[in-house]
């Protein structure tokens, strides 16, 4: 697992706040251990240019159909049938998971660098790229049952060797919306459970294609997922056209298990597109995230907004952390008063503070902002993008930022308190 360079980038007493964007990467392994089975011998091109955060954030499927397992690099030319033919939006690659602003590289000061501050926003983004990626790749794999019409079949997982129900039915309601197929995995010695064992339900049409997908990854493998038997995830994408989009995706994940300090328990992103123009927001709660050891206040939200272009693989984004559970909505309440530059100034602050006068020692204001400042240069908002990845904060690199800083303030992210307590549910 990568992680931050600390003794070039942060003194001793800054170890702490180094943690921080230690733990965001570290967050991501949870997701990986919760949500990731890859399909065996199912080689996708994504996988090349996303291997690393595609392996720990993506809601990979946990199919592993046994008969069919060895041949799934041989469907390219099979129909999809019923099945849907797309479930994605794509994301401008210069916010999502560009491994070149998530090198980390230390800098010659001792600033906050961008690509630290920025990395997550990367890496949490490309959650909605790979899990939809992933549901594609479902979908891919299921056409080897060739299943035009209803269908009910049973096999073996060669996860688990527990057998799985599958079943396909017609003219489904869910959520007050008419369906035209429902997919739905089970396990089968869990089904009178309360979760009826369900491992996935796909809900779909496909005039406009416009669906939704959840899984819940402990009834599709129990031995890799023995430890997170409550997690939980969900996609819904459209391609219903509004006055605003012209495809829609939002990703969910909740009831993770928050194993260390800064752990993700839940998760939501919402992904828009209009022609090459993508707007993206979201949120995640840490509800144990602390950054201060001399400060009792635990439970923090990353949340953030994001606007960029396919095709010019330019974008802007701003990010802000306020409390876990805090109910605000307005977004000069997210971004401006909880903004990322203003909250880690904050805690570091006291944490320096804090920590001087454990050792008897007041400083003076100007000691604080001479300790401070530094580590702070390039943490300004908006944050802008090429393909390079993270490029500066604070002020546009150019002209052809402005459509997308004035997107921007037009995007406000989840309540926290609405992320930090998310659930989602099959249908039963």
């Amino acid at each position: 697992m990568v992680g931050l360079q600390s003794a070039r980038w942060f003194p001793t007493q800054f170890k702490l706040i180094n943690n921080f964007f230690y733990h965001q990467i570290r967050v991501s392994g949870i997701c990986c251990v919760v949500f990731m089975k890859t399909v065996n011998h199912l080689t996708l091109t994504f996988m090349k240019t996303r291997n690393f955060i595609i392996g720990m954030f993506a809601l990979l499927t946990m199919l592993s159909f046994s008969s069919c397992e060895n041949s799934l690099l041989d469907q390219e030319e099979k129909e999809f049938g019923i099945l849907p033919e797309n479930f994605k939006v794509d994301i401008p690659s210069s916010l999502s998971n560009n491994l070149k602003s998530a090198e980390l590289k230390s800098t010659t000061s001792d600033s906050l660098n961008g690509n630290a501050i920025y990395w997550y926003l990367n890496a949490y983004i490309a959650v909605g790229e790979g899990a939809a990626d992933i549901v594609e790749a479902i979908i891919w794999s299921i056409r080897f049952y060739n299943i035009e019409d209803v269908i009910t079949l049973t096999y073996t997982s060669n996860d688990d060797n527990r057998v799985k129900n599958l079943d396909v039915i017609a003219d489904v309601e869910f959520e007050g919306h008419q369906w035209e197929y429902q997919l739905t995995i089970t396990d089968a010695e869990s089904e009178g459970n309360e979760d009826g064992g369900i491992g996935m339900q796909v809900f779909w049409s496909k005039n406009p294609i416009e669906g939704i997908a959840i899984i819940k990854p402990y009834n599709l493998d129990r031995t890799e997922h023995s430890d997170s038997p409550n997690a939980i995830g969900r996609i819904e994408y459209s391609e219903r056209i509004t006055d605003k989009y012209d495809a829609t995706m939002i990703v969910e994940m909740a009831g993770l298990p928050v194993v260390n300090t800064f752990g993700v328990g839940s998760m939501k992103m919402f992904v828009g597109r209009r022609g090459d123009v993508v707007d993206v927001i979201g949120n995640s709660s840490h509800p144990k995230a602390r950054f201060n050891i001399y400060d009792e206040t635990v439970g923090y939200n990353w949340a953030f907004v994001a606007s960029g272009n396919d095709e010019q693989n330019i974008a802007v984004a701003e990010v802000g952390l306020p409390y876990g559970s805090q109910n605000l909505t307005s977004r000069e309440a997210i971004l401006e008063d909880y903004s990322i530059k203003s909250v880690l100034t904050r805690e570091m602050t006291n944490f320096v503070v804090a920590a001087w006068a454990k050792a008897g020692i007041t400083l003076v204001p100007e000691e604080i902002e001479n300790y401070v400042a530094p580590y702070l240069a390039n943490a300004d908002a908006p944050g802008y993008f090429n393909s390079n990845g993270f490029v500066k904060g604070g002020t546009a690199p150019g002209n052809q930022y402005n459509e997308f800083e004035d997107r921007i303030e037009l995007l406000t992210p989840y309540n926290p308190a609405e992320i930090a307590n998310l659930s989602i549910s099959f249908k039963y």
